[in-house]
Order: structure tokens, then C-alpha cells, then sequence
């Protein structure tokens, strides 16, 4: 798994890409069609139309690593549909956490995160 504790920014581009594009081509959609930097700290997800499959990029100092996650059975990722003028979201570790383990990444019954600052008076 990605060591997140390294990564700024989860990105999650919205609508099917075809996966055969590897990191080339997944770095071309964020540098060309999102207008974003891929050679940053930032993790970059991408799903296939079946949403059985899911690849992460990222850049790793000299070069790309791309993960991918592909589901057996008829299994699918939670994949958000959202409007076209939304091409990116952005996520944090714990929608990361849900998306790859099956659940929607913004799930009615969740806990909302609290932050909590304490006061040194």
C-alpha cells in the first residue's frame, strides 16, 4: 500500500479512463485535462468504466509508480458520479481508505471528523 504519510493532496478523477494509458498516459490526463502538476506529492486515482479496476499514480522522485487494484467476481467500486464540469475531487485518507475497501466514499451514517484545538491559556 502507498505510504501516505508522504502524500499531500488524494485526487480522485471523476468518469471512466481507459487503463491502458499505464502512467504515460494517466500523467498526461492530470497535467493536460486537470491543468495540475503530476510530479508533486499528490496521488492521482483513475477507474476503468466497469469500476472493477482502479489505478493510483504517483511520483516518486525519478519516476512514476502506479498502482492498481482490480476487484474479482462482480464486485465493483463506489465510484461517485458527479456532475462533468467536475473533474477532480479531492479526498482524504479515510475516503481513500473506504473507496478501496468497497464503502461510498461519503457515507450517510459516517462520523464526521472533528477538529479539535485546546487552548494553552
Amino acid at each position: 500500500m502507498i505510504d501516505l504519510s508522504t502524500v499531500d493532496h488524494i485526487y480522485l478523477v471523476t468518469g471512466s479512463t481507459d487503463l491502458r494509458k499505464a502512467a504515460d498516459g494517466c500523467s498526461a490526463i492530470v497535467q493536460y485535462d486537470l491543468n495540475m502538476n503530476p510530479f508533486t506529492k499528490d496521488i492521482f486515482l483513475f477507474c476503468n468504466r466497469h469500476k472493477n479496476t482502479i489505478q493510483i499514480l504517483e511520483w516518486d522522485e525519478n519516476g512514476f509508480w502506479l498502482h492498481k487494484k482490480k476487484l474479482l467476481g462482480n464486485d465493483r467500486f463506489r465510484w461517485p458520479k458527479t456532475p462533468d464540469e467536475m473533474r477532480s475531487l479531492v479526498l482524504d485518507e479515510r475516503q481513500l481508505k473506504w473507496l478501496l475497501s468497497g464503502f461510498d466514499i461519503n457515507p450517510k451514517h459516517a462520523h464526521h471528523v472533528v477538529n479539535a484545538i485546546v487552548s494553552q491559556d
